[in-house]
């Protein structure tokens, strides 16, 4: 059995390509068709990309405000249920959907020659646009509950593309790796599913004893749902720097989520120009 020719034997498209605009128009478009055919014929159209989030939150508060009462003490807490659960679904959709995104434009792939980047990239952009429609429901709840707009609110910006770029790292690390190992997907929802858990959704992670809550809080998503609540729901409520021990703690979170998308970028440009060959 003949050994594997290295990756420049191949003649594949790299993963960026040479030209950055085509890169950046052909991820805004592929990302923009996928949105507008994913509700195409149906009668609620976009208003489906809400129902996931609002049907889980709706789920989630009855039973942990009425049965658990995981809430109980906790400022705001169904406007924070509802923000943490829509940014989950975010790192969720983009992901989720991600491990499998090259295997589902092989067709693309094999009859067209353009950056491979695209699809990941693509793919984190879609679920960004209903991101940002999930968030216009998420502030409907602020100005409801009665929360006054503060400047503390433009701290969305920085959390949000946090959260962006762990996501989209880790959507190129899986797609790339699913290509060649389809294990990827199932071992990928019992990943989300222990995150989910994991991370203070359902719960705050002030309610963690203080060894605990620092260990949880280098998780990311932890960390950006933590610092969402002090910035966005309750200035009194405990920032993620106090949460982790410390402002220098903080680059824990940062650290994973520049190594995750690292990584995301480096083993997806090894397997770029392979990749229609492996599918």
């Amino acid at each position: 059995m003949s050994a594997r020719p290295p990756v420049a034997a191949y003649r594949g498209p790299h993963a960026f390509g040479d030209d950055l605009r085509r890169l950046v128009n052909l991820t805004y478009t592929l990302a923009a068709n996928d949105f507008k055919l994913r509700f195409f014929g149906s009668a609620l159209g976009y208003l489906w990309s809400l129902m996931r989030p609002l049907l889980l939150f709706g789920v989630l508060y009855f039973v942990f405000t009425e049965i658990v009462r995981f809430g109980a003490g906790v400022e705001n807490y169904p406007v924070y249920l509802l923000a943490s659960i829509v940014l989950f679904t975010f790192f969720s959709e983009a992901t989720g959907r991600g491990v499998i995104s090259l295997v589902e434009r092989e067709t693309l792939l094999r009859k067209i020659r353009f950056p491979r980047m695209v699809v990941p990239l693509s793919v984190a952009l879609h679920a960004l646009f209903n991101l940002g429609l999930n968030l216009i429901v998420v502030f409907t709840f602020v100005f409801a509950a009665g929360i006054e707009p503060r400047w503390s609110w433009f701290q969305m910006l920085p959390l949000v593309l946090l959260l962006v770029v762990l996501a989209t790292g880790t959507t190129m690390l899986l797609s790339a790796l699913y290509v060649r190992y389809r294990d990827m997907q199932p071992i990928w929802e019992v990943v989300l599913q222990i995150l989910f858990y994991a991370s203070p959704i359902m719960y705050v992670a002030a309610s963690f004893p203080d060894n605990v809550e620092r260990a949880a809080m280098a998780n990311p998503i932890a960390a950006v749902l933590t610092q969402m609540r002090h910035a966005l729901i309750d200035a009194d409520a405990p920032t993620a720097a106090e949460a982790i021990g410390g402002g220098a703690r903080l680059a824990i979170p940062l650290l994973v989520t520049a190594a995750v998308f690292g990584l995301g970028v480096y083993v997806f440009m090894r397997e770029a120009p392979r990749i229609a060959e492996d599918l």
